[in-house]
């Protein structure tokens, strides 16, 4: 399955989370469209940390994510290595890992 395959099936994952649970998921995304705006931080700024924080604690969905937005916000690949790099650095072998990941699927949508 590519990376592109992997979000659409997490957009669905996540629409039916939503409808079974209306609530939570819904102050979870007044919570997310709360900080995502440009602030002292950049939209871009706020997405390289969320995916920097995404790498370090393995989560590939939320790596996709957030790589998609970044997409949208222009992000180019030395920025994707250094937030990758950064990962690493604060979470060892496992950023390696995921930090593959996410260069994987920058690359895929380029």
């Amino acid at each position: 399955m590519t990376y592109s395959e992997q979000t659409q099936t997490g957009k669905k994952e996540y629409a039916a989370l939503k409808e079974a649970s209306p609530e939570v998921m819904g102050a979870f995304g007044d919570l997310h469209k709360a900080n995502v705006k440009d602030g002292a931080l950049t939209v871009k700024e706020k997405e390289l940390i969320a995916l920097g924080i995404a790498i370090a604690t393995r989560c590939e969905g939320c790596i996709l994510s957030h790589m998609n937005r970044l997409i949208k916000e222009g992000v180019n690949r030395d920025e994707v290595i250094e937030t990758i790099n950064t990962a690493v650095m604060m979470s060892g072998g496992p950023g390696t890992v995921y930090g593959g990941k996410a260069l994987a699927y920058f690359d895929e949508r380029q």
